[in-house]
């Protein structure tokens, strides 16, 4: 399954050239940095791990490329693929929109959730995906979380979740805003399990998501720039009236401000967290 979503997802146009006749480049061949604005070849670009070479800005990646870059080959075994969004609150147009994702990204909702192994040791994970719906965190992404945890601390193994979302998904109403509260309980008692839990926040970590599990971590690392935050900028500086910083709500601010433990390349995230997983795992023989 994952090959098969990895390979449709390879294909996916990110800030791409356009193709105005047939002498231009086709279309998905070169990749524009929204960052620095220099073009690269897309398959260059994704052999740097979705990178840019030239500012370093870290492209927003799928579920399924994480998995290829995070596992061993072939040990990454998803969970609850079953589970499918309903539309409790009648919201207009609210299930059309869920299946057009669900056909764009290959994934049944913004999570995806399994089990998988780090250098041979085994870790439960649940890894966000923007390209769905911006990751906004609805009932099943919750179930979904809560279950990948549940199993984590019934197999007695760390858990680990990549956080990518806008917040709780407004089309859901309360029932989204809940999944903050069952979430953080499911990790509570991993924790007095005396079992690990990594936090990973990616661009964005924000609303809901930002102040429930994607904060509480045993250890919380980001990537470089990554948006991490509750509200956003512009009302908070009407709140409080003041101009915030240039870098506020960055990964970088919050490392300075100890909000996070670390800053973590996307080149050097595997052995990161294959290092924190050895240290905090007992051997078995």
């Amino acid at each position: 399954m994952i090959r098969d979503i990895f390979k449709r997802n390879r294909t996916q146009k990110e800030a791409t050239m356009p193709s105005n006749n047939k002498n231009d480049v086709p279309e998905g061949i070169m990749t524009k940095c929204p960052e620095c604005k220099k073009v690269t070849l897309t398959k260059e670009l994704i052999n740097a791990l979705k990178v840019c070479p030239n500012c370093d800005h870290h492209f927003r990646m799928t579920a399924a490329e994480r998995v290829a870059i995070l596992f061993d080959k072939d040990s990454f075994i998803s969970i609850d693929d079953h589970l499918k969004t309903q539309n409790p609150l009648n919201f207009p147009a609210y299930t059309e929109k869920v299946e057009e994702d669900a056909k764009k990204t290959g994934l049944n909702e913004a999570v995806l959730t399994g089990t998988g192994k780090i250098d041979g040791r085994e870790v439960a994970v649940a890894i966000m995906d923007s390209h769905f719906r911006m990751g906004s965190m609805g009932s099943v992404v919750g179930e979904k979380i809560t279950r990948a945890i549940e199993m984590a601390t019934e197999r007695k193994i760390p858990m680990l979740i990549f956080t990518a979302s806008g917040g709780a998904r407004m089309q859901e109403g309360v029932l989204s805003l809940m999944q903050m509260a069952k979430t953080s309980v499911a990790l509570n008692r991993h924790s007095q399990h005396g079992l690990l839990y990594i936090s990973i926040m990616t661009y964005p970590t924000t609303g809901g998501v930002s102040a429930s599990f994607a904060s509480v971590g045993d250890i919380n690392i980001a990537e470089p720039k990554a948006l991490i935050g509750f509200a956003g900028r512009r009302v908070i500086e009407q709140t409080v009236r003041e101009k915030l910083p240039d870098d506020f709500q960055t990964a970088e601010f919050l490392l300075e401000h100890g909000q996070l433990d670390a800053v973590v390349h996307r080149s050097h995230m595997k052995d990161v967290l294959s290092n924190i997983v050895k240290l905090h795992v007992k051997e078995t023989k």
